[in-house]
């Protein structure tokens, strides 16, 4: 990664920690379902201590369920081998303020095992040796993350103790665009936006979408691993920000049978110079050079494979519709929103979208994904097909996958995935779906209670 001034300097820190401002350090990571995981460190112990030499943390951390539950399968964790310990390590170019949370900085933490080497199923692991492949062929990718969320004027505990049934949005009908619409809880999206930009990111915009109460904020195009690293803390901080407001957001990919909350990821790639790679020449801004054609490609060739990156949990396929803006097609397109992969942009900004991932993403992983997936296309020469010119819902194309189930089985036998992150990440993965498809197949719903109590 070039070099950077991150959002709050070590000299910094120590001034404010001397100030009385800081008095807390938040040290985190992002685990596999993307949410940060860590401690809160008295500031002075982490300057002396923690800056230094890190901490540790329980490598089950990277071995549980969205439940925290402990669950067996896991190689790098469990029951047998004592459930031990991994170093977290600061990596102090994420160092930065928490305007949401008084007197309090948050820095990510790099995952390690006592001898030093790194702990390669960790999610910011994953991307950063994706990363590193790209950079020896001379590349760096460019993404930025369109995370959207639907706002319920119930607090987190109301919807808990409601069984996140009959909840009331923040919005009572379709706000896509709409001013009004975002007029009615700017002040939430206000102070998310203005609180984010203390904290280092650069935000964009707010705009309204289609379900009741769904909301998306935008951030500024950056580095891969930057993009991915804010993503985590936006959405963690989002939430926080919004349980102090008395009210609740959720990034679930589908919360009802309406619009699903999507995370579009847009991605390019630069040069040594940061120059884009993208268009074939500056006469031709439209013109997609070969190597974008090869990304490109790759990213169709692997897509079915890579579903579990974008994909990540049983609902994320409830998302797949045809006619809902979320893709079933594995297709691709210039400036078509009916794609997989939507190619939008012009010149500079030439670059791709892809539209499989939802709000429940992992962004370490599925940038990972594409960034591997990109570089299968480059590696291999792979021709781009003819775009599709029309409605890729009822085109002759292969379909994305519709279950988990599918997605883990392809993941669990592709020659690119193991190729591209190893035979201990792939099985590490597959185990995290084997768990939430037992668990989901164990469960009993709210679906099967309503058809069956009376009727059955």
């Amino acid at each position: 990664m070039a070099d950077r001034t991150p959002p709050l300097s070590v000299e910094e820190l120590h001034a404010l920690v001397a100030g009385g401002e800081i008095d807390t350090v938040v040290l985190a990571f992002p685990d596999m379902q993307g949410r940060l995981q860590g401690k809160r460190f008295a500031a002075r112990f982490f300057l002396d201590e923690v800056l230094h030499h890190g901490t540790e943390g329980c490598n089950y951390l990277l071995a549980v369920d969205a439940d925290m539950n402990t669950v067996d399968g896991y190689a790098m964790s469990s029951w047998d081998t004592g459930y031990g310990d991994f170093a977290m390590y600061p990596d102090l170019d994420t160092l930065r303020r928490v305007p949401w949370n008084e007197g309090t900085a948050l820095v990510v933490a790099d995952l390690a095992w006592a001898d030093g080497t790194p702990v390669v199923a960790a999610p910011r692991q994953i991307l950063r040796r994706q990363l590193d492949r790209l950079a020896a062929l001379g590349y760096t990718a460019q993404t930025g993350t369109e995370l959207e969320f639907i706002v319920f004027r119930d607090t987190y505990e109301q919807a808990w103790d409601a069984g996140y049934r009959n909840l009331t949005p923040a919005n009572q009908y379709n706000v896509d665009y709409s001013v009004l619409g975002t007029g009615r809880i700017e002040p939430l999206l206000r102070r998310i936006r203005n609180e984010m930009a203390a904290a280092g990111l650069t935000v964009e915009s707010a705009k309204g979408e289609c379900n009741p109460g769904q909301h998306e904020i935008a951030f500024r195009y950056d580095e891969a691993l930057v993009t991915c690293d804010q993503h985590a803390v936006y959405k963690t901080g989002a939430k926080e920000i919004a349980a102090q407001e008395g009210v609740s957001i959720t990034f679930m990919a589908k919360y009802n049978e309406r619009e699903g909350n999507s995370c579009h990821i847009h991605l390019s790639l630069t040069d040594a110079a940061g120059d884009t790679v993208m268009p074939d020449s500056a006469e031709e801004p439209d013109a997609m050079s070969e190597v974008m054609r090869h990304f490109l490609a790759g990213q169709l060739a692997a897509l079915r494979d890579f579903s579990l990156l974008y994909a990540p949990h049983i609902n994320s396929y409830k998302r797949f519709q045809p006619g809902s803006f979320a893709p079933t097609a594995v297709a691709w397109g210039r400036d078509n929103r009916t794609c997989a992969l939507r190619v939008v942009g012009h010149g500079r900004s030439l670059r791709f979208e892809n539209r499989l991932p939802g709000g429940d993403v992992n962004p370490h992983l599925a940038v990972a994904g594409m960034v591997a997936a990109g570089l299968y296309g480059i590696e291999q020469k792979l021709e781009l097909p003819e775009p599709c010119p029309g409605n890729a819902y009822t085109g002759d194309y292969e379909h994305v996958p519709t279950t988990l189930r599918e997605a883990a089985e392809l993941w669990e036998n592709s020659a690119i995935a193991k190729a591209a992150f190893g035979d201990d990440v792939v099985a590490h993965y597959r185990n995290m779906a084997r768990v939430e498809i037992d668990a989901f197949d164990a469960a009993v719903t709210d679906w099967e209670l309503r058809r069956s109590f009376e009727r059955m």
